[in-house]
């Protein structure tokens, strides 16, 4: 699959809502750098970063 047919993570405005729990997650330095600079850049939280990139894969998860 090419660069352009790569489907790609938008961040839109929505906010989630419902039921949640808590979980733990042992992550690199980097990608927790990562996810900080994503963060500060559209205006979310660390956590709503993470969720939405979760979502993401999980909807576009493919099991060989």
């Amino acid at each position: 699959m090419s660069e352009q047919e790569k489907p790609k993570l938008k961040i839109t405005p929505k906010a989630y809502t419902g039921d949640t729990s808590v979980i733990s997650a042992r992550l690199p330095k980097d990608m927790i750098a990562d996810l900080d600079k994503v963060a500060k850049m559209t205006g979310r939280t660390r956590n709503e970063i993470m969720l939405m990139c979760l979502e993401y894969a999980l909807k576009n998860l493919e099991v060989n």
